[in-house]
């Protein structure tokens, strides 16, 4: 029986599976970590793709079961443990493929992109407004926080979505399917890559309000710091793309150095 309170929800179609793989373009030459593999039903799928198969799973029960099920396939190694804590660095060149618990989705993605050092891309079944949140372009309404702070680490593509009919139990939400490639650096120059995420969760934080007044808590004069980045203070945070968002920062950055 799935365990809600671990975002147990599974998807068993092996058509929608076999999308998933596509999607994440497995060859032979590959090493996949999947976390929470669940009944197996992905794991199996990639194992007859992959060149080696990391599952990590947290579930004692589901980990039990895995291992009589994968007992005679040599390219699987199962891991007993929280995905959070895995040591992703240590992993040579990686792909991620996972369908991965809803509750950690965010967490999950970060600890990745921060830490894996050699992670080549993840194929992820998420929340499908989590999906629309991450691969957001500026304008709308699901571009923000999210969506920059994952496009500064990767290339982010919406794959397709999935109903929640195809998951047992069924759960409230649909999913989609996102693909996150890591790119080998930045698309944008910064000095200063924490006041750079600073910016943005602050401006953010009063997305209907102008620039203006969204990041008076950054400067006294929040109108001549926006001026000298080239951006107009009456604004909103929503409208700006990275590079803008990098030269807010950036002057910002150069303001504090010389006082």
């Amino acid at each position: 029986m799935p365990k809600r309170y671990l975002g147990q929800y599974y998807l068993l179609d092996p058509a929608i599976l076999t999308r998933i793989i596509d999607a994440a373009q497995i060859t032979p030459h590959d090493l996949v970590v999947e976390i929470g593999p669940g009944p197996g039903r992905l794991t199996g799928l990639l194992s007859e793709r992959a060149g080696k198969v990391i599952a990590i799973e947290l579930d004692d029960r589901l980990y039990e079961r895995l291992k009589t099920t994968f007992d005679a396939c040599q390219n699987i190694d199962l891991v007993h443990g929280d995905a959070l804590d895995f040591p992703y660095s240590e992993l040579p060149a990686f792909k991620v493929v996972s369908n991965i618990p809803y509750y950690i989705t965010t967490p999950i993605i970060f600890t990745l992109l921060k830490k894996a050092r050699n992670l080549k891309s993840m194929t992820l079944t998420v929340q499908k407004e989590v999906g629309e949140r991450i691969v957001a372009k500026p304008g709308g309404k699901t571009y923000g926080v999210l969506s920059l702070m994952v496009q500064y680490f990767g290339k982010t593509t919406f794959q397709f979505s999935i109903s929640r009919k195809a998951f047992r139990p069924i759960p409230k939400v649909d999913s989609a399917v996102i693909t996150i490639e890591s790119y080998d650096k930045p698309p944008v120059h910064i000095a200063d890559k924490e006041l750079f995420f600073s910016i943005i969760r602050t401006a953010f934080s009063q997305r209907r309000k102008m620039l203006l007044n969204a990041l008076r808590s950054l400067h006294h004069d929040s109108r001549k710091f926006c001026e000298m980045a080239g951006i107009d203070p009456q604004r909103r945070p929503e409208t700006l793309d990275m590079e803008e968002f990098a030269r807010l920062a950036d002057v910002l950055f150069n303001d504090r150095q010389q006082h």
